[in-house]
Formats: structure tokens, C-alpha cells, sequence
């Protein structure tokens, strides 16, 4: 996706001020695209973002997803919708769930219905690990918000719009990543705390994140899901491979599990499996559209769809310590750190 024909003259991206907002700019702002729009809460962080990029491409709106009237002009005459904006962390959205629920799952709907109305092309959600059998509130609201994109996607499709969601895993020193509280415990000399050594997660960059995200713009369907095939570590093989980089003499310290995690995390459920296309980098799941017919409900038998495995962190390809270094040297603020040359501009979380 290299031009405005590719994205249209006007992108929205909720939640734009974030990790995943400034890597889109990274990617977008020296394209011909006409205009991009940044919806967030956070007028300090858009301000901040205002003055670093100082591009008159860019346009800032406050507002709440939760908050329809507030999207409306956000949303008039945009072609294309990345919608990022979430409550993503885990324990504090044990604590508020309601907040949650409002906001990445009513909020996701506001978002759809405001940008129908507004006749906007083509949205993509994104979604995360946590929705595949979830477990905590978090999950629980980006599940729902994936039911509702489906759901509405038929609708949306016969007025000319195409909603699409990626899922993807753990995106390395994105807000909510664990990777920056451990560099900041090793560069202050304290012990780093591991919730539990054996704890698997999905590894990926923003730049891993934001390619799904422009696959799925690319080639989705209305309703489908896509899902990145993605390598996986142990929270100790991290520590290990960090401690290793910045050379560290660092205690460990296990604090046992937080509220609503999980020891592993999965991207596909075997259901999910049964109907998903191989296209080799990624997986596209047709979205499943019911009627009140148990007769087409299921693609495949109960035993069949049995022998299938999920899609999961415990069993995708493992990394060691030597390759998730070679992982986390992608991470720029890590090569600043270690006194090396940058890969290209750093995503920001403003």
C-alpha cells in the first residue's frame, strides 16, 4: 500500500497516537495520501504528536470511541478506518470491566456504525491473542468486538464498505509489552520480575503488526479474519537474551501470575483452524455467517475438527536465547541503547 489510490485520499486511525498510529505514519506520511486523521482522548499526547511530526498532512480530533456524536466529524469523508483505540491492559481491565466493555467493544461498534453512515470503503479492526478463548476482560471485549464485526460486516458490505479484523500476538515494546519494564529494571539496577519462567508469548515487531494489518486492507473479504504466523518464547528466554544484550548482573525475581493471564496464548482455535486458509505468512479465516439452520453451522465433522490442534504459543516454533536477541535488536530504542545504528525511524507512544 504505497499511495492514495491503494488507501483513498483520507485515513482515520482511533487510538492513532499510540505504538501502532505512529508506525502507520512512519509508513504513510511521505506517500501521496492526502490526509491523515488521528482520533484518541489524549489531547496532551496529540499536541506532542502535533509538534514531533509538525506535518501538515496530518489532522488531530479528541474524542471517545465510547461517544458516537464525537466521531462523526472525525469521520466525514474518510475513505479507509484503522481502528486501534483499546483498553489493553490486562490487570486494569480486570479491575474496570465495564470500562473495557465500552470501549473496545461498544466503542468498536460506534466506530462501524459512524463509519457506514460517513460511506467509508473499508475498516480494519485489530484485535489481539486474547480473544481466542479468553479468559480475561480484556479478551472477553476484543471477542465481542470481533463477534460484532462480523456480524455487522454483512451489513456493511452491501453499502459498499468492507470490514476486516487482524489478530496478532504480543507486539514487542508496544504499550502493554513487558519488554521496556525490564530494560528500565535492568538499566536501574533492580530485580526483574518474572511472572512465570515458563509463560509463552507470541513475538512480533510493529513493523510485523502493521504489515497485517495492510494485508488485510489488501485482500480481505467482508468479515475475515487474518492472522500472522508468528514465533513464540519463554518469558525467562526473554530476560536471559536481554540480560545478555545489556550485559546485566540483574537479580530475577518470580512474582507469580498477574490477574486474567494466561500461561499461554493462542491465535487460532482449532474451529477456527478447520476453516482457516493456509497463504503461507498468514492465516485468512472466512468469516463464519450463521442463519438459523444447525444444518450450516459446521464446515466439518465433530471428529475431524477433534484432530485438529489450536494455533498457540506453546506450540508454534520456539525461539532461543541467540534468536530473540536477533528479534529484539529490530527494537530500536534497544540500539540507541546499546550505542548502535537505528533500522529506520522509532515508533513513538505518545
Amino acid at each position: 500500500m504505497k499511495n492514495k489510490q491503494e488507501v483513498g485520499d483520507i485515513l482515520l486511525i482511533t487510538g492513532g497516537t499510540g505504538t501502532f498510529g505512529n508506525a502507520a505514519l512512519s509508513r504513510f506520511l511521505d506517500t501521496d495520501i492526502e490526509e491523515i486523521r488521528i482520533f484518541s482522548r489524549d489531547e496532551k499526547k496529540q499536541q506532542e504528536m502535533q509538534l514531533f511530526y509538525n506535518n501538515p498532512k496530518l489532522r488531530f480530533y479528541i474524542g471517545d470511541v465510547q461517544n458516537p456524536e464525537s466521531l462523526k466529524d472525525a469521520m466525514a469523508g474518510v475513505d479507509s478506518v484503522f481502528h486501534a483505540a483499546a483498553l489493553k491492559q490486562v490487570p486494569s481491565c480486570e479491575f474496570y470491566p465495564m470500562q473495557t466493555l465500552g470501549t473496545n467493544s461498544i466503542g468498536a461498534e460506534n466506530v462501524m456504525n459512524i463509519a457506514i453512515s460517513a460511506n467509508v470503503k473499508k475498516i480494519v479492526l485489530l484485535s489481539t491473542d486474547k480473544a481466542a478463548y479468553p479468559i480475561n476482560a480484556m479478551g472477553i471485549s476484543k471477542a465481542m468486538m470481533e463477534k460484532l464485526a462480523v456480524a455487522k460486516s454483512e451489513i456493511a458490505s452491501c453499502q459498499g464498505c468492507t470490514i476486516c479484523i487482524t489478530r496478532y500476538g504480543n507486539v514487542m515494546a508496544s504499550r502493554g509489552s513487558v519488554i521496556p519494564l525490564f530494560v528500565e529494571q535492568i538499566k536501574s539496577n533492580e530485580p526483574i520480575t518474572i511472572t512465570d519462567p515458563n509463560m509463552t508469548r507470541f513475538m512480533m515487531t510493529i513493523d510485523d503488526a502493521l504489515n497485517l494489518v495492510l494485508y488485510a486492507f489488501e485482500h480481505g473479504k467482508p468479515g475475515d479474519l487474518f492472522v500472522q504466523k508468528a514465533p513464540a518464547a519463554t518469558i525467562e528466554t526473554l530476560v536471559k537474551a536481554l540480560k545478555k544484550l545489556y550485559e546485566s548482573n540483574n537479580a530475577i525475581e518470580i512474582i507469580g501470575t498477574r490477574y486474567g493471564e494466561k500461561l499461554y496464548e493462542t491465535l487460532l482455535t482449532r474451529e477456527e483452524r478447520a476453516r482457516a486458509e493456509d497463504l503461507g505468512k498468514y492465516f485468512q479465516i472466512a468469516a463464519n455467517i450463521k442463519n438459523l439452520s444447525y444444518s450450516s453451522y459446521y464446515t466439518k465433522g465433530v471428529s475431524e475438527i477433534s484432530q485438529l490442534e489450536d494455533y498457540h504459543s506453546h506450540n508454534t516454533k520456539r525461539l532461543n536465547e541467540d534468536e530473540m536477541i536477533e528479534l529484539l535488536l529490530k527494537i530500536d530504542f534497544i540500539r540507541k541503547d546499546l550505542g548502535m545504528n537505528l533500522l529506520g525511524s522509532e515508533p513513538r507512544e505518545f
